[in-house]
Protein backbone atom coordinates (compact mmCIF):
# COMPACT_ATOMS: atom_id res chain seq x y z
CA UNK A 1 0.00 0.00 0.00
CA UNK A 2 1.36 3.45 -0.90
CA UNK A 3 2.10 6.09 1.73
CA UNK A 4 -0.76 8.30 0.51
CA UNK A 5 -3.27 5.47 0.36
CA UNK A 6 -2.39 4.37 3.88
CA UNK A 7 -3.44 7.63 5.52
CA UNK A 8 -6.78 9.45 5.46
CA UNK A 9 -7.35 12.80 3.83
CA UNK A 10 -5.82 15.58 5.93
CA UNK A 11 -7.97 16.73 8.81
CA UNK A 12 -8.79 20.35 9.58
CA UNK A 13 -5.86 22.25 11.01
CA UNK A 14 -7.40 25.70 11.47
CA UNK A 15 -7.41 25.69 15.29
CA UNK A 16 -4.57 25.91 17.74
CA UNK A 17 -4.42 25.87 21.53
CA UNK A 18 -3.32 28.66 23.81
CA UNK A 19 -3.45 29.35 27.54
CA UNK A 20 -6.17 31.56 28.90
CA UNK A 21 -5.70 33.98 31.82
CA UNK A 22 -6.55 31.23 34.32
CA UNK A 23 -4.24 28.69 32.76
CA UNK A 24 -7.05 26.81 30.99
CA UNK A 25 -6.66 25.55 27.44
CA UNK A 26 -8.46 27.78 24.92
CA UNK A 27 -9.15 26.99 21.28
CA UNK A 28 -8.60 29.87 18.87
CA UNK A 29 -8.69 30.22 15.09
CA UNK A 30 -5.38 30.98 13.38
CA UNK A 31 -3.85 31.60 10.02
CA UNK A 32 -2.61 28.43 8.26
CA UNK A 33 1.17 28.27 7.88
CA UNK A 34 2.13 27.10 4.41
CA UNK A 35 5.62 26.11 3.27
CA UNK A 36 6.57 26.43 -0.39
CA UNK A 37 9.53 24.37 -1.60
CA UNK A 38 10.37 25.67 -5.05
CA UNK A 39 12.64 27.67 -7.34
CA UNK A 40 12.77 31.43 -7.77
CA UNK A 41 11.58 33.98 -10.31
CA UNK A 42 13.31 37.35 -10.00
CA UNK A 43 10.43 39.06 -11.85
CA UNK A 44 8.01 37.81 -9.17
CA UNK A 45 5.47 36.05 -11.38
CA UNK A 46 6.25 32.38 -10.76
CA UNK A 47 8.10 30.12 -8.33
CA UNK A 48 8.27 30.91 -4.64
CA UNK A 49 7.48 34.57 -5.29
CA UNK A 50 4.15 33.62 -6.85
CA UNK A 51 3.57 31.01 -4.15
CA UNK A 52 3.99 33.54 -1.34
CA UNK A 53 1.60 35.97 -3.05
CA UNK A 54 -0.99 33.24 -3.59
CA UNK A 55 -0.74 32.03 -0.02
CA UNK A 56 -1.20 35.56 1.33
CA UNK A 57 -4.06 36.33 -1.08
CA UNK A 58 -5.92 33.25 0.16
CA UNK A 59 -5.45 33.94 3.85
CA UNK A 60 -2.30 32.01 4.73
CA UNK A 61 1.12 32.78 6.14
CA UNK A 62 3.72 31.84 3.55
CA UNK A 63 7.20 30.43 4.13
CA UNK A 64 9.70 29.43 1.45
CA UNK A 65 12.64 27.09 0.97
CA UNK A 66 14.63 27.63 -2.23
CA UNK A 67 15.52 24.61 -4.36
CA UNK A 68 17.01 26.52 -7.29
CA UNK A 69 17.95 30.06 -8.24
CA UNK A 70 16.45 30.70 -11.67
CA UNK A 71 17.46 33.58 -13.94
CA UNK A 72 14.21 34.15 -15.83
CA UNK A 73 11.81 36.86 -16.88
CA UNK A 74 8.49 37.11 -18.74
CA UNK A 75 10.20 35.83 -21.92
CA UNK A 76 11.80 32.70 -20.56
CA UNK A 77 14.54 31.02 -18.52
CA UNK A 78 18.15 32.05 -19.03
CA UNK A 79 19.96 29.83 -16.54
CA UNK A 80 19.50 27.81 -13.35
CA UNK A 81 21.82 27.56 -10.34
CA UNK A 82 21.16 24.74 -7.87
CA UNK A 83 22.61 25.23 -4.37
CA UNK A 84 24.12 22.20 -2.60
CA UNK A 85 21.47 19.77 -1.34
CA UNK A 86 23.04 20.00 2.12
CA UNK A 87 22.03 23.67 2.22
CA UNK A 88 18.55 22.73 1.00
CA UNK A 89 18.21 20.39 3.96
CA UNK A 90 19.45 23.10 6.32
CA UNK A 91 16.69 25.38 5.07
CA UNK A 92 14.03 22.70 5.47
CA UNK A 93 15.15 21.75 8.97
CA UNK A 94 15.38 25.39 10.03
CA UNK A 95 11.70 25.81 9.25
CA UNK A 96 10.37 22.51 10.62
CA UNK A 97 12.46 22.70 13.80
CA UNK A 98 10.74 25.95 14.74
CA UNK A 99 7.36 26.28 12.99
CA UNK A 100 4.34 23.99 12.80
CA UNK A 101 3.69 23.53 9.08
CA UNK A 102 0.01 23.21 8.20
CA UNK A 103 0.55 22.36 4.52
CA UNK A 104 3.41 21.96 2.07
CA UNK A 105 3.43 23.01 -1.57
CA UNK A 106 6.27 21.57 -3.68
CA UNK A 107 7.22 23.15 -6.99
CA UNK A 108 10.42 23.06 -9.01
CA UNK A 109 12.84 20.35 -7.86
CA UNK A 110 15.15 20.16 -10.86
CA UNK A 111 17.34 17.16 -10.15
CA UNK A 112 17.34 13.64 -8.69
CA UNK A 113 19.44 14.80 -5.73
CA UNK A 114 16.96 17.54 -4.82
CA UNK A 115 13.98 15.18 -5.17
CA UNK A 116 15.67 12.62 -2.91
CA UNK A 117 16.49 15.21 -0.24
CA UNK A 118 12.95 16.58 -0.22
CA UNK A 119 11.57 13.03 0.01
CA UNK A 120 13.79 12.30 3.01
CA UNK A 121 12.69 15.49 4.75
CA UNK A 122 9.01 14.80 4.06
CA UNK A 123 9.34 11.34 5.58
CA UNK A 124 10.98 12.77 8.70
CA UNK A 125 9.17 16.06 9.27
CA UNK A 126 6.13 16.81 7.09
CA UNK A 127 2.73 17.36 8.68
CA UNK A 128 -0.56 18.29 7.05
CA UNK A 129 -1.51 18.00 3.38
CA UNK A 130 1.18 17.95 0.70
CA UNK A 131 0.57 19.40 -2.78
CA UNK A 132 3.03 18.66 -5.58
CA UNK A 133 3.16 20.85 -8.69
CA UNK A 134 5.48 18.68 -10.83
CA UNK A 135 7.28 21.53 -12.58
CA UNK A 136 8.94 19.99 -15.60
CA UNK A 137 8.62 22.53 -18.41
CA UNK A 138 7.96 26.26 -18.06
CA UNK A 139 5.14 27.95 -20.01
CA UNK A 140 7.87 29.44 -22.20
CA UNK A 141 8.95 25.90 -23.15
CA UNK A 142 12.14 25.93 -21.09
CA UNK A 143 12.88 22.65 -19.32
CA UNK A 144 13.02 22.93 -15.52
CA UNK A 145 13.50 19.25 -14.65
CA UNK A 146 16.34 17.09 -15.90
CA UNK A 147 15.15 14.07 -17.84
CA UNK A 148 16.80 11.68 -15.40
CA UNK A 149 14.71 13.17 -12.56
CA UNK A 150 11.34 12.28 -14.06
CA UNK A 151 11.35 8.83 -12.47
CA UNK A 152 12.34 10.35 -9.13
CA UNK A 153 9.39 12.75 -9.24
CA UNK A 154 7.09 9.87 -10.17
CA UNK A 155 8.40 7.95 -7.15
CA UNK A 156 7.54 10.95 -4.96
CA UNK A 157 3.83 10.70 -5.76
CA UNK A 158 2.90 8.14 -3.04
CA UNK A 159 4.12 10.61 -0.40
CA UNK A 160 1.90 13.50 -1.47
CA UNK A 161 -1.85 14.06 -1.25
CA UNK A 162 -2.46 16.03 -4.45
CA UNK A 163 -0.47 16.36 -7.67
CA UNK A 164 -1.30 19.23 -10.05
CA UNK A 165 0.27 18.58 -13.48
CA UNK A 166 -0.56 20.38 -16.70
CA UNK A 167 -1.43 18.07 -19.58
CA UNK A 168 2.16 17.58 -20.86
CA UNK A 169 3.32 16.82 -17.31
CA UNK A 170 0.39 14.45 -16.77
CA UNK A 171 1.45 12.58 -19.89
CA UNK A 172 5.03 12.23 -18.59
CA UNK A 173 3.86 10.99 -15.19
CA UNK A 174 1.36 8.57 -16.74
CA UNK A 175 3.78 7.37 -19.41
CA UNK A 176 1.32 8.21 -22.17
CA UNK A 177 0.98 10.60 -25.13
CA UNK A 178 -0.24 14.13 -24.33
CA UNK A 179 -4.03 14.12 -24.07
CA UNK A 180 -5.81 16.09 -26.76
CA UNK A 181 -9.30 15.82 -25.27
CA UNK A 182 -10.83 16.00 -21.81
CA UNK A 183 -11.93 12.36 -21.59
CA UNK A 184 -8.40 11.10 -22.32
CA UNK A 185 -6.94 13.44 -19.70
CA UNK A 186 -9.37 12.12 -17.08
CA UNK A 187 -8.49 8.52 -17.98
CA UNK A 188 -4.77 9.25 -17.61
CA UNK A 189 -5.38 10.90 -14.23
CA UNK A 190 -7.47 7.97 -13.01
CA UNK A 191 -4.72 5.52 -13.97
CA UNK A 192 -2.07 7.69 -12.25
CA UNK A 193 -4.19 7.99 -9.12
CA UNK A 194 -4.82 4.26 -9.00
CA UNK A 195 -1.12 3.42 -9.41
CA UNK A 196 0.22 5.84 -6.78
CA UNK A 197 -2.68 6.43 -4.37
CA UNK A 198 -2.66 10.17 -5.01
CA UNK A 199 -5.39 12.66 -5.91
CA UNK A 200 -4.75 14.20 -9.34
CA UNK A 201 -5.85 17.66 -10.40
CA UNK A 202 -6.55 17.64 -14.14
CA UNK A 203 -6.32 21.08 -15.74
CA UNK A 204 -7.99 21.65 -19.08
CA UNK A 205 -6.46 25.01 -19.86
CA UNK A 206 -4.21 23.57 -22.61
CA UNK A 207 -7.17 22.12 -24.52
CA UNK A 208 -8.41 25.46 -25.85
CA UNK A 209 -12.04 26.41 -26.35
CA UNK A 210 -14.21 28.88 -24.46
CA UNK A 211 -14.27 26.99 -21.16
CA UNK A 212 -11.45 25.96 -18.85
CA UNK A 213 -12.45 22.83 -16.90
CA UNK A 214 -10.60 21.39 -13.93
CA UNK A 215 -11.22 18.09 -12.17
CA UNK A 216 -10.09 16.28 -9.06
CA UNK A 217 -9.55 12.57 -9.70
CA UNK A 218 -9.18 10.03 -6.89
CA UNK A 219 -9.29 6.34 -7.74
CA UNK A 220 -9.99 5.60 -4.07
CA UNK A 221 -13.28 7.51 -4.32
CA UNK A 222 -12.79 9.97 -1.44
CA UNK A 223 -14.12 13.11 -3.13
CA UNK A 224 -17.39 15.04 -3.05
CA UNK A 225 -19.69 16.01 -0.20
CA UNK A 226 -20.04 12.41 0.93
CA UNK A 227 -16.41 11.47 0.20
CA UNK A 228 -17.54 8.74 -2.17
CA UNK A 229 -16.75 10.08 -5.66
CA UNK A 230 -13.81 9.37 -7.94
CA UNK A 231 -14.14 12.48 -10.13
CA UNK A 232 -15.34 15.99 -9.29
CA UNK A 233 -15.37 18.45 -12.18
CA UNK A 234 -15.47 22.23 -11.85
CA UNK A 235 -16.10 24.11 -15.08
CA UNK A 236 -15.00 27.73 -15.48
CA UNK A 237 -14.79 30.34 -18.19
CA UNK A 238 -11.54 30.84 -20.06
CA UNK A 239 -10.01 34.28 -19.50
CA UNK A 240 -8.57 35.76 -22.68
CA UNK A 241 -5.18 37.11 -21.64
CA UNK A 242 -1.55 36.39 -22.46
CA UNK A 243 -0.56 37.27 -18.90
CA UNK A 244 -0.61 33.77 -17.45
CA UNK A 245 2.97 33.48 -16.14
CA UNK A 246 2.97 31.48 -12.91
CA UNK A 247 -0.63 30.30 -13.14
CA UNK A 248 0.20 26.70 -12.18
CA UNK A 249 2.35 27.77 -9.22
CA UNK A 250 -0.34 30.13 -8.01
CA UNK A 251 -3.21 27.64 -8.26
CA UNK A 252 -1.40 24.85 -6.42
CA UNK A 253 -0.32 27.22 -3.63
CA UNK A 254 -3.85 28.55 -3.26
CA UNK A 255 -5.24 25.01 -2.98
CA UNK A 256 -2.64 24.08 -0.35
CA UNK A 257 -3.59 27.15 1.68
CA UNK A 258 -7.33 26.58 1.45
CA UNK A 259 -7.26 22.83 2.13
CA UNK A 260 -5.19 23.44 5.26
CA UNK A 261 -8.27 25.02 6.81
CA UNK A 262 -10.69 22.09 6.70
CA UNK A 263 -9.27 19.25 4.60
CA UNK A 264 -11.92 19.58 1.88
CA UNK A 265 -10.18 19.27 -1.50
CA UNK A 266 -13.30 20.02 -3.55
CA UNK A 267 -14.06 23.24 -1.70
CA UNK A 268 -10.39 24.22 -1.86
CA UNK A 269 -10.31 23.80 -5.64
CA UNK A 270 -13.61 25.63 -6.08
CA UNK A 271 -12.46 28.62 -4.02
CA UNK A 272 -8.98 28.65 -5.54
CA UNK A 273 -10.35 28.49 -9.08
CA UNK A 274 -12.72 31.38 -8.42
CA UNK A 275 -9.87 33.47 -6.99
CA UNK A 276 -7.57 32.56 -9.90
CA UNK A 277 -10.21 33.48 -12.48
CA UNK A 278 -10.48 36.92 -10.92
CA UNK A 279 -6.69 37.29 -10.80
CA UNK A 280 -6.46 36.35 -14.50
CA UNK A 281 -9.32 38.66 -15.43
CA UNK A 282 -7.41 41.53 -13.82
CA UNK A 283 -3.94 40.48 -15.04
CA UNK A 284 -3.84 43.04 -17.82
CA UNK A 285 -4.05 45.85 -15.26
CA UNK A 286 -0.46 45.04 -14.31
CA UNK A 287 2.34 46.09 -16.63
CA UNK A 288 5.19 43.72 -15.75
CA UNK A 289 7.60 42.85 -18.55
CA UNK A 290 7.07 42.71 -22.29
CA UNK A 291 6.41 38.96 -22.54
CA UNK A 292 3.83 36.77 -20.82
CA UNK A 293 3.22 38.76 -17.64
CA UNK A 294 1.99 37.56 -14.24
CA UNK A 295 -1.53 37.26 -12.90
CA UNK A 296 -2.87 39.94 -10.54
CA UNK A 297 -2.67 38.05 -7.24
CA UNK A 298 -3.88 40.89 -5.02
CA UNK A 299 -6.51 42.54 -7.25
CA UNK A 300 -9.41 41.93 -4.89
CA UNK A 301 -7.42 42.83 -1.79
CA UNK A 302 -6.29 46.10 -3.37
CA UNK A 303 -9.91 46.88 -4.21
CA UNK A 304 -10.88 46.34 -0.58
CA UNK A 305 -8.11 48.67 0.53
CA UNK A 306 -9.23 51.34 -1.93
CA UNK A 307 -6.02 51.23 -3.95
CA UNK A 308 -6.91 48.85 -6.78
CA UNK A 309 -8.26 49.83 -10.21
CA UNK A 310 -7.64 53.50 -9.41
CA UNK A 311 -6.14 54.53 -12.74
CA UNK A 312 -8.35 52.26 -14.88
CA UNK A 313 -11.46 53.35 -13.03
CA UNK A 314 -10.58 57.01 -13.37
CA UNK A 315 -10.32 56.56 -17.14
CA UNK A 316 -13.58 54.61 -17.27
CA UNK A 317 -15.49 57.21 -15.27
CA UNK A 318 -13.85 60.37 -16.71
CA UNK A 319 -13.46 61.59 -13.13
CA UNK A 320 -12.11 65.02 -12.31
CA UNK A 321 -10.06 63.81 -9.36
CA UNK A 322 -12.53 64.96 -6.69
CA UNK A 323 -11.76 63.72 -3.20
CA UNK A 324 -13.55 64.45 0.04
CA UNK A 325 -11.54 66.79 2.20
CA UNK A 326 -10.73 66.17 5.86
CA UNK A 327 -13.15 69.00 6.68
CA UNK A 328 -16.10 67.13 5.15
CA UNK A 329 -16.86 65.21 8.35
CA UNK A 330 -20.16 67.04 9.00
CA UNK A 331 -21.47 66.73 5.44
CA UNK A 332 -25.14 65.66 5.14
CA UNK A 333 -25.73 61.98 4.23
CA UNK A 334 -27.81 62.79 1.14
CA UNK A 335 -25.18 65.12 -0.25
CA UNK A 336 -22.58 62.35 0.00
CA UNK A 337 -24.58 59.80 -1.95
CA UNK A 338 -25.76 62.45 -4.42
CA UNK A 339 -22.09 63.25 -5.11
CA UNK A 340 -21.38 59.54 -5.71
CA UNK A 341 -24.32 59.40 -8.13
CA UNK A 342 -22.97 62.43 -9.98
CA UNK A 343 -19.51 60.82 -10.11
CA UNK A 344 -20.89 57.82 -12.01
CA UNK A 345 -22.89 59.91 -14.49
CA UNK A 346 -20.53 58.93 -17.35
CA UNK A 347 -21.08 55.26 -16.51
CA UNK A 348 -24.86 55.72 -16.32
CA UNK A 349 -24.88 57.54 -19.64
CA UNK A 350 -22.89 54.77 -21.33
CA UNK A 351 -25.24 52.15 -19.86
CA UNK A 352 -28.27 54.06 -21.19
CA UNK A 353 -26.70 54.26 -24.64
CA UNK A 354 -25.46 50.67 -24.72
CA UNK A 355 -26.89 48.35 -27.38
CA UNK A 356 -28.01 45.93 -24.66
CA UNK A 357 -30.18 48.47 -22.82
CA UNK A 358 -31.49 50.05 -26.03
CA UNK A 359 -32.49 46.61 -27.32
CA UNK A 360 -33.98 45.69 -23.96
CA UNK A 361 -36.14 48.79 -24.02
CA UNK A 362 -37.48 48.47 -27.54
CA UNK A 363 -37.68 44.67 -27.48
CA UNK A 364 -35.15 44.06 -30.26
CA UNK A 365 -32.43 42.58 -28.02
CA UNK A 366 -31.25 39.19 -29.21
CA UNK A 367 -32.96 36.51 -27.10
CA UNK A 368 -29.70 34.57 -26.80
CA UNK A 369 -27.95 37.62 -25.37
CA UNK A 370 -30.76 38.11 -22.84
CA UNK A 371 -30.62 34.46 -21.84
CA UNK A 372 -26.86 34.75 -21.36
CA UNK A 373 -27.42 37.84 -19.22
CA UNK A 374 -30.00 36.07 -17.04
CA UNK A 375 -27.80 33.02 -16.60
CA UNK A 376 -24.91 35.19 -15.44
CA UNK A 377 -27.20 37.30 -13.26
CA UNK A 378 -28.52 34.16 -11.55
CA UNK A 379 -24.92 33.23 -10.67
CA UNK A 380 -24.29 36.80 -9.54
CA UNK A 381 -27.41 36.96 -7.37
CA UNK A 382 -26.53 33.84 -5.43
CA UNK A 383 -23.31 35.49 -4.27
CA UNK A 384 -24.92 38.94 -3.99
CA UNK A 385 -27.33 37.45 -1.46
CA UNK A 386 -24.32 36.38 0.63
CA UNK A 387 -23.03 39.94 0.64
CA UNK A 388 -26.48 41.21 1.66
CA UNK A 389 -26.40 38.73 4.52
CA UNK A 390 -22.97 40.04 5.52
CA UNK A 391 -24.36 43.58 5.58
CA UNK A 392 -27.13 42.33 7.87
CA UNK A 393 -24.52 40.73 10.14
CA UNK A 394 -22.55 43.97 10.41
CA UNK A 395 -25.52 46.35 10.66
CA UNK A 396 -25.49 48.60 13.75
CA UNK A 397 -29.28 48.61 14.30
CA UNK A 398 -31.99 45.96 14.32
CA UNK A 399 -33.93 47.83 11.63
CA UNK A 400 -30.94 47.76 9.26
CA UNK A 401 -30.26 44.10 10.05
CA UNK A 402 -33.84 43.28 9.06
CA UNK A 403 -33.63 45.40 5.90
CA UNK A 404 -30.56 43.64 4.54
CA UNK A 405 -31.76 40.19 5.63
CA UNK A 406 -35.06 40.74 3.84
CA UNK A 407 -33.10 41.82 0.78
CA UNK A 408 -31.16 38.56 0.86
CA UNK A 409 -34.18 36.30 1.42
CA UNK A 410 -36.99 38.22 -0.27
CA UNK A 411 -36.34 40.40 -3.28
CA UNK A 412 -33.34 38.36 -4.46
CA UNK A 413 -35.26 35.08 -4.25
CA UNK A 414 -38.17 36.59 -6.19
CA UNK A 415 -35.85 37.91 -8.87
CA UNK A 416 -34.08 34.57 -9.21
CA UNK A 417 -37.46 32.91 -9.68
CA UNK A 418 -37.97 35.08 -12.76
CA UNK A 419 -34.58 33.94 -14.00
CA UNK A 420 -35.28 30.27 -13.38
CA UNK A 421 -38.58 30.56 -15.23
CA UNK A 422 -36.98 32.20 -18.25
CA UNK A 423 -34.02 29.86 -18.30
CA UNK A 424 -36.28 26.80 -18.05
CA UNK A 425 -38.14 28.03 -21.11
CA UNK A 426 -34.90 28.54 -23.01
CA UNK A 427 -32.97 25.48 -21.85
CA UNK A 428 -32.30 24.45 -25.44
CA UNK A 429 -30.30 27.59 -26.20
CA UNK A 430 -27.00 26.19 -24.93
CA UNK A 431 -26.47 28.84 -22.26
CA UNK A 432 -23.29 28.98 -20.20
CA UNK A 433 -23.71 27.99 -16.57
CA UNK A 434 -20.29 29.03 -15.28
CA UNK A 435 -19.33 32.62 -14.41
CA UNK A 436 -17.65 34.56 -17.18
CA UNK A 437 -14.55 36.62 -16.33
CA UNK A 438 -16.75 39.74 -16.13
CA UNK A 439 -19.06 38.08 -13.60
CA UNK A 440 -16.14 36.63 -11.66
CA UNK A 441 -14.43 40.03 -11.43
CA UNK A 442 -17.60 41.71 -10.11
CA UNK A 443 -18.16 38.96 -7.56
CA UNK A 444 -14.52 39.13 -6.52
CA UNK A 445 -14.96 42.83 -5.76
CA UNK A 446 -18.17 42.28 -3.74
CA UNK A 447 -16.90 39.27 -1.81
CA UNK A 448 -13.70 41.08 -0.93
CA UNK A 449 -15.75 43.90 0.59
CA UNK A 450 -17.84 41.32 2.45
CA UNK A 451 -14.75 39.78 4.02
CA UNK A 452 -14.01 43.06 5.76
CA UNK A 453 -15.62 44.26 8.99
CA UNK A 454 -16.31 47.71 7.50
CA UNK A 455 -20.10 48.02 7.32
CA UNK A 456 -19.93 51.19 5.24
CA UNK A 457 -17.65 49.56 2.68
CA UNK A 458 -20.04 46.62 2.27
CA UNK A 459 -23.18 48.73 1.79
CA UNK A 460 -21.39 51.10 -0.61
CA UNK A 461 -20.33 48.13 -2.76
CA UNK A 462 -23.92 46.80 -2.73
CA UNK A 463 -25.64 50.09 -3.55
CA UNK A 464 -25.12 50.38 -7.37
CA UNK A 465 -27.03 47.13 -7.95
CA UNK A 466 -30.02 48.76 -6.28
CA UNK A 467 -29.70 52.29 -7.60
CA UNK A 468 -28.70 51.70 -11.23
CA UNK A 469 -31.37 49.03 -11.72
CA UNK A 470 -34.12 51.11 -10.09
CA UNK A 471 -33.14 54.10 -12.20
CA UNK A 472 -33.23 52.02 -15.38
CA UNK A 473 -36.49 50.30 -14.47
CA UNK A 474 -38.25 53.54 -13.70
CA UNK A 475 -37.47 54.89 -17.16
CA UNK A 476 -37.70 51.69 -19.21
CA UNK A 477 -41.09 50.60 -17.84
CA UNK A 478 -42.75 53.20 -20.05
CA UNK A 479 -41.76 50.93 -22.97
CA UNK A 480 -43.38 47.86 -21.42
CA UNK A 481 -46.61 46.32 -22.74
CA UNK A 482 -48.21 42.86 -22.54
CA UNK A 483 -46.59 41.70 -25.79
CA UNK A 484 -43.13 43.07 -24.97
CA UNK A 485 -40.67 40.13 -24.97
CA UNK A 486 -38.90 41.44 -21.84
CA UNK A 487 -41.90 42.83 -19.97
CA UNK A 488 -41.19 40.71 -16.90
CA UNK A 489 -37.74 42.23 -16.48
CA UNK A 490 -38.95 45.78 -17.12
CA UNK A 491 -41.83 45.46 -14.65
CA UNK A 492 -39.66 43.93 -11.90
CA UNK A 493 -37.36 46.93 -11.58
CA UNK A 494 -40.17 49.47 -11.86
CA UNK A 495 -42.07 47.94 -8.93
CA UNK A 496 -42.80 50.67 -6.32
CA UNK A 497 -41.60 48.31 -3.58
CA UNK A 498 -38.19 48.12 -5.25
CA UNK A 499 -38.07 51.94 -5.37
CA UNK A 500 -38.72 52.04 -1.61
CA UNK A 501 -35.96 49.49 -0.98
CA UNK A 502 -33.57 51.43 -3.20
CA UNK A 503 -34.18 54.67 -1.31
CA UNK A 504 -33.67 52.92 2.01
CA UNK A 505 -30.37 51.46 0.77
CA UNK A 506 -29.28 54.96 -0.31
CA UNK A 507 -30.22 56.40 3.08
CA UNK A 508 -28.33 53.67 4.97
CA UNK A 509 -25.22 54.14 2.84
CA UNK A 510 -25.35 57.91 3.25
CA UNK A 511 -25.70 57.64 7.02
CA UNK A 512 -22.78 55.19 7.21
CA UNK A 513 -20.64 57.54 5.12
CA UNK A 514 -21.55 60.50 7.36
CA UNK A 515 -20.42 58.52 10.41
CA UNK A 516 -17.11 57.54 8.79
CA UNK A 517 -13.93 59.58 8.84
CA UNK A 518 -12.73 61.00 5.53
CA UNK A 519 -10.53 57.98 4.80
CA UNK A 520 -13.42 55.57 5.41
CA UNK A 521 -15.73 57.74 3.33
CA UNK A 522 -13.25 57.67 0.46
CA UNK A 523 -13.05 53.86 0.66
CA UNK A 524 -16.85 53.74 0.45
CA UNK A 525 -16.85 56.06 -2.54
CA UNK A 526 -14.31 53.94 -4.36
CA UNK A 527 -16.26 50.76 -3.62
CA UNK A 528 -19.37 52.41 -5.08
CA UNK A 529 -17.49 53.57 -8.19
CA UNK A 530 -15.94 50.15 -8.78
CA UNK A 531 -19.32 48.42 -8.46
CA UNK A 532 -20.84 50.90 -10.92
CA UNK A 533 -18.06 50.19 -13.42
CA UNK A 534 -18.70 46.45 -13.01
CA UNK A 535 -22.42 47.05 -13.71
CA UNK A 536 -21.50 48.68 -17.01
CA UNK A 537 -19.25 45.76 -17.94
CA UNK A 538 -21.98 43.29 -16.92
CA UNK A 539 -24.48 44.85 -19.33
CA UNK A 540 -21.93 44.93 -22.15
CA UNK A 541 -20.77 41.32 -21.71
CA UNK A 542 -23.69 39.39 -23.33
CA UNK A 543 -23.50 41.11 -26.72
CA UNK A 544 -19.70 41.09 -26.67
CA UNK A 545 -19.72 37.33 -26.15
CA UNK A 546 -22.39 36.87 -28.82
CA UNK A 547 -20.24 38.83 -31.28
CA UNK A 548 -17.18 36.74 -30.38
CA UNK A 549 -18.86 33.34 -30.63
CA UNK A 550 -21.59 33.97 -33.20
CA UNK A 551 -25.32 33.32 -32.85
Amino acid sequence: MSDAAARPLPAARSLSLSRGPNGSTVSRARTPRILSIAGTDPTGGAGIQADLKSIAANGGYGMAVVTALVAQNTHGVRSVHTPPVSFLREQLDAVSDDVVIDAVKIGMLGSVEVVDEVRAWLRASATGPIVLDPVMVATSGDRLLRADAEAAVRALLPMVDLVTPNLPELAVLAGAPIATDWATALDQALALSREHGVIVLVKGGHLGGTSSPDALVDAAGRLGDDRDQQVVEIVGARVETSNTHGTGCSLSSAIATLVARDGDWTRALDDAKRWLTGALARADELVVGSGNGPINHFAELWDAAGIGEADALGRALDLDGHRLDETDAAVAPASITDAWWDDVEPVRRRIDESPFILGLGDGTLDAGAFTHYLAQDAIYLREYARVLARASQLAPTTEEQVFWAEGASGSIVAEMELHRTWLAEHAASGIRVEPTPVTAAYLSHLLTAARSTDYGLVVAALLPCYWIYQDLGERLVTRSHPEHPFAGWLDTYADPAFAVSNQRAIDIAGAAAARADSAGRERMRRAFLVSAAHEEAFFADPLARLAATGP
